[in-house]
């Protein structure tokens, strides 16, 4: 039997977190006010970074990436999912599983990148700080970016490359409330070892490879901060640890489910949650309430908007 006849499947049933109603429900609004939160706090990043001048450089241009990113990584399988709890469709058409793969790897593979030139700006601006200037520019701002989504569509194209030359021909019960290999490989009519290695190799050591190289220009950065040791020095090391404390809990789920792809599925619905619903309302907390600077400009900008409410008349018609 050739491949074209054994790819049968035209559909996946997503088995969700439960099957209690109860705790469908439960899930509906929890979920939802996570992706509401999560969609109006990064916004408000962006909309703060944008209106407020003194937050116009590096650091807050690739903090604003960040937010678009993950709003994005929330918003690939979440509203599916609050909308699947009230009408009770669980199935997804294979197109649409294999669209919910690449945006996933996407979302993912971007964000792995920028998190490093995140890393990046701040190992210049304090390790370097008399050549920041020169070596942190505008021009290498953009082209962080650039490669950082150009790295990420790469990525999410190997993914769905791969994921095309499966036969399914059988079970279509996806365990877990999106598409992603980890689980979808396992339902393929072949032997999932070999793929299980082949994922281990293009996403788990990559993203483990990605996180050490992190861990360990985090750790320079902070002995700098500790050697030299002045009245800036808090503000760094509290921003530092701001962002290793987003790169730990996006890569930690991240390297889990996949250097072990066939681990329990229950550990890996935990972990799914926390990387697509937790982490991206995390972010916009972490970074707010651990930088004064996106405080008082924040502060502006509701002053700003209410001086200006109360500053436009009001007509009756």
């Amino acid at each position: 039997m050739d491949v074209a006849n054994k790819s049968t499947v035209s559909e996946f049933v997503l088995l969700g977190l439960s099957d209690s109603w109860e705790l469908q429900m439960f899930f509906f609004v929890v979920f939802s006010l996570f992706y509401v939160a999560t969609i109006v706090g990064n916004s408000l990043i962006v909309i703060t970074v944008i209106a407020d001048s003194h937050l116009h450089s590096p650091m807050y241009f690739l903090l604003t990436n960040l937010s678009i990113i993950d709003m994005s990584l929330a918003s690939f399988a979440t509203p599916k999912m609050i909308t699947d709890y009230l009408t009770g469709q669980k199935t997804i058409s294979f197109d649409g599983c294999i669209t919910q793969i690449f945006f996933l790897h996407l979302f993912t593979g971007t964000e792995i990148i920028l998190l490093m030139a995140m890393s990046f700006d701040r190992y210049i601006a304090i390790c370097k700080p008399l050549r920041y200037a020169s070596i942190i520019s505008p021009q290498v701002c953009i082209a962080l970016v650039v490669v950082s989504w150009v790295v990420g569509v790469m990525h999410s194209m190997s993914q769905v490359v791969f994921a095309l030359t499966l036969p399914f021909c059988g079970p279509n019960n996806v365990d877990s409330f999106f598409c992603d290999l980890p689980v979808v490989f396992q339902l393929a009519c072949v032997d999932t070892y070999v793929l299980g290695l082949f994922m281990i190799s293009t996403s788990g050591i990559i993203a483990l490879s990605c996180f050490i190289l992190l861990f360990n220009s985090y750790v320079i950065v902070l002995v700098t901060i500790k050697t030299h040791s002045s009245g800036g020095s808090s503000k760094a090391l509290s921003t530092c640890t701001a962002h290793f404390i987003v790169v730990f809990m996006f890569f930690g789920p991240c390297i889990f489910i996949y250097m072990w792809p066939q681990s329990s599925f229950l550990v890996d619905k935990i972990l799914s949650v926390f990387y697509t619903i937790f982490t991206p309302i995390m972010n916009p907390i972490i970074y707010t309430l651990r930088n004064q600077e996106v405080k008082t400009a924040m502060k502006k900008l509701k002053n700003r908007l209410l001086n200006s409410s109360k500053a436009t008349p009001l007509h009756y018609f």
